[in-house]
């Protein structure tokens, strides 16, 4: 039994953004917890969204609106064909095109926090790739499919065979959640260089937009997690809820503990971990398969 299939991927489109927004505010309110704050509500974001989308909007030009929009479209599209359970090589794609047209928009602006923001987030996408692009080989090597509706089918969990895999994925997350210590793109303060990072020129509706691709981006990443458990028995399927809820903890505890570090170390220590956990994962793989033939 799968759950990946259209109905899915429909819910995903309508429930997405109010699970995102739930989970961000839930993030806020831990994360003051663990620094002996009371918090905002768990529902701050989206009160933090129907406020912007009541303010005018300030662009340094209209091409901006139209990349965000292609942000939101190209993101909304790679987590309909994910929980649709279609092709994950092209799903990976698909998130990288969305992550260009994000970057095209402060690239557009010409201005000083934007153009330092666009250097960063290039250096962090190269960071993260190989190690999206691995794990998309990994689910092959182990299910002998790309598709994600045959991965989840699987007769056992393919976090059994890709350890590394699965803490590769967590690794990045960090980047891809733009938290600490490798949030070198962005900035949630005004004394820090970055100001808003890749938003700096961003107000309104466009930012409320931003805002709300995010929280679709965070609910399809936590999508992949899910899949290194699921497999064809019912259980996984709660197991699999236990795990992104443990990964979003631990996510938050490194944001609290960690500072920030230079874009060189950030760079250099995602591609030490990539190749210490993925590319051994993977020719272990391919040995234990060359071994069983």
């Amino acid at each position: 039994m799968t759950f990946f299939s259209w109905p899915l991927a429909i819910g995903y489109l309508i429930l997405a953004p109010f699970i995102g927004g739930f989970f961000d505010g839930l993030d806020r309110k831990i994360s003051a917890r663990m620094q002996g704050r009371t918090g905002p509500s768990v529902f701050q974001s989206f009160y933090d969204v129907s406020k912007l989308l009541q303010k005018e909007s300030k662009m340094v030009n209209h091409l901006q609106q139209f990349l965000v929009c292609g942000f939101l479209v190209f993101v909304v599209f790679t987590g309909v064909l994910f929980f649709a359970g279609a092709d994950l090589l092209m799903i990976f794609f698909a998130l990288t095109l969305a992550g260009i047209f994000y970057v095209l928009q402060a690239s557009s602006a010409n201005a000083p926090f934007s153009a330092l923001a666009v250097q960063r987030e290039l250096m962090q996408m190269m960071a993260y790739e190989p190690m999206v692009l691995l794990t998309a080989v990994g689910f092959y090597v182990v299910t002998g499919s790309f598709a994600v509706r045959e991965i989840s089918l699987a007769d056992r969990s393919a976090i059994c065979l890709m350890p590394g895999f699965f803490l590769g994925f967590i690794f990045i997350m960090i980047i891809k959640l733009r938290k600490s210590p490798f949030d070198v793109s962005t900035g949630h303060h005004a004394h820090q260089e970055v100001v808003q990072g890749l938003n700096s020129d961003l107000s309104g509706p466009v930012m409320a937009l931003v805002e709300v691709s995010h929280w679709y981006e965070n609910v399809f990443l936590y999508g992949v997690i899910g899949l290194f458990i699921l497999n064809n028995q019912l259980w996984s399927v709660p197991v699999a809820l236990v795990v992104c809820f443990l990964v979003f903890f631990l996510e938050i505890l490194i944001d609290n503990v960690c500072a920030r570090v230079k874009w060189q170390l950030m760079f250099r220590s995602t591609w030490i971990f990539t190749i210490i956990a993925g590319v051994i994962n993977l020719l272990v793989l391919i040995l234990f398969h060359l071994g069983v033939k």
